[in-house]
């Protein structure tokens, strides 16, 4: 049987379900997921030396890392020529891409140094996400930013931020995309603090400052980014979640929640906190990511609370039109290029799983209380031949189905091999 005859077999099978195969296959071309710069060069940066540090850590050192714009641009080329769908690109504010003998500091980053991630983008047609960079830098003084008692320090961050928003609605201006952009800070203190509220009142002081920057809200997308805490901040992190979503509830006109299902407890789910923010905010944004533990960034798989956060964005009123969603991880134990094209992928593959999920009915079938059909109608879904689906998803998206990994096996011979 040939890989078009399967797709209409398996067309069928979901035709008896009411799922329209074919209009799944097209939503989710139209579907844009954000591919994270920082994959390919370990989140290293342009814009300085020193070591990765504000709680985060990059473990491995396989070879053929990214060392100049010019080598990452050239591996997210490779990986987006593998990765089915709609995609923009996430760029972090570390990412300036400085001419010979220039440099500015965070604080008088202008949209000039981002010249080439704009030419990049337009030449693809894509958008483009942006994040201040409250990390790895001399100013972080004692591991707090906009949190910072000292006041020089909380101005440094508070105008980094707001050239940040600048540099958002440059983006969005020039590629008339909406532009999200991600405000998170590893602000924290390693043991018990003795005055737990002072730096929140700091911080939300900060994010106020930054969002009176101008800025059109239809093309710039503030975010407040939580985590539950970090490397070197385990006793107590500043945005935490509470603090986060009470910010976004209380500024709903200047912001949005962005959830990272890294960044809470290892017993709590983001799937299920979707529907509760989208019952509320008009917008929400995800950063996708796979905790082991705790945050430790892995590749995205195809694994269940993947499929449950595409279910839950599928089947929430307008969700797919009222969620953007970021890929955020960092691996440098494997080949770079093949994490962006697992993740990516994978996340492609759940959200088109989703999107053949017979949700109307199995809706009807809970308001109805048929539990026991749900039950049933739900573990049938487990075994529905997406796999035939995703293959003409991928054909007709003009990238292999399978056997892309020996592209990325020349790749690595032919060009990351050669990096010293």
């Amino acid at each position: 049987m040939t890989t078009r005859e399967r797709y209409e077999s398996a067309r069928e099978i979901y035709a008896k379900l009411g799922v329209d195969t074919d209009a799944a296959i097209e939503k989710c071309k139209s579907v844009p997921v954000s591919l994270h710069c920082w994959q390919g060069d370990d989140v290293t940066g342009f814009d300085h030396d020193g070591p990765l540090t504000g709680g985060i850590q990059t473990t491995g050192n396989y070879p053929g890392k990214a060392r100049t714009p010019e080598e990452l641009l050239a591996d997210m080329d490779k990986a987006m020529s593998l990765m089915p769908g709609m995609k923009k690109i996430n760029v972090h504010a570390s990412y300036a891409i400085f001419e010979d003998g220039e440099f500015v500091d965070r604080d008088k980053l202008e949209p000039k140094h981002f010249q080439k991630w704009v030419d990049f983008a337009k030449e693809r047609g894509m958008g483009l996400d942006f994040n201040p960079t409250f990390f790895s830098h001399d100013k972080v003084k004692d591991g707090l930013t906009l949190s910072s008692p000292d006041e020089e320090t909380r101005r440094f961050w508070i105008e980094h931020g707001k050239a940040c928003i600048r540099i958002s609605s440059y983006f969005a201006e020039q590629t008339g995309i909406p532009c999200v952009m991600n405000i998170w800070t590893g602000d924290g203190y390693k043991d018990i603090p003795a005055d737990r509220m002072g730096p929140r009142m700091r911080y939300k002081e900060s994010i106020d400052e930054i969002l009176s920057e101008p800025y059109d809200p239809k093309m710039v997308k503030p975010c407040v980014e939580s985590k539950v805490f970090g490397i070197g901040v385990e006793a107590y992190t500043v945005g935490s979640a509470e603090f986060a979503l009470s910010y976004a509830a209380m500024n709903v006109d200047k912001c949005l929640p962005l959830m990272d299902n890294g960044h809470y407890h290892p017993t709590e789910v983001v799937s299920d906190k979707i529907p509760a923010l989208l019952t509320f905010f008009p917008e929400i944004a995800l950063h996708v990511t796979r905790p082991i533990r705790w945050d430790s960034d892995h590749v995205v798989l195809y694994d269940d609370e993947t499929r449950e956060i595409a279910q839950e964005i599928v089947r929430c009123e307008g969700g797919l039109e009222r969620t953007y969603i970021a890929l955020d991880y960092f691996d440098a134990s494997i080949n770079r290029v093949s994490a962006w094209v697992t993740g990516f992928r994978s996340f492609q593959k759940a959200l088109l799983n989703a999107l053949c999920t017979p949700s109307a009915l199995l809706k009807e079938l809970q308001d109805t209380n048929q539990f026991s059909k749900k039950m049933a109608v739900m573990e049938q879904c487990k075994t529905l031949p997406i796999g035939d689906i995703w293959e003409e998803y991928c054909a007709q998206c003009g990238v292999p189905a399978e056997g892309w990994f020996s592209e990325i096996e020349k790749y690595e011979e032919d060009v990351l091999s050669k990096r010293a």
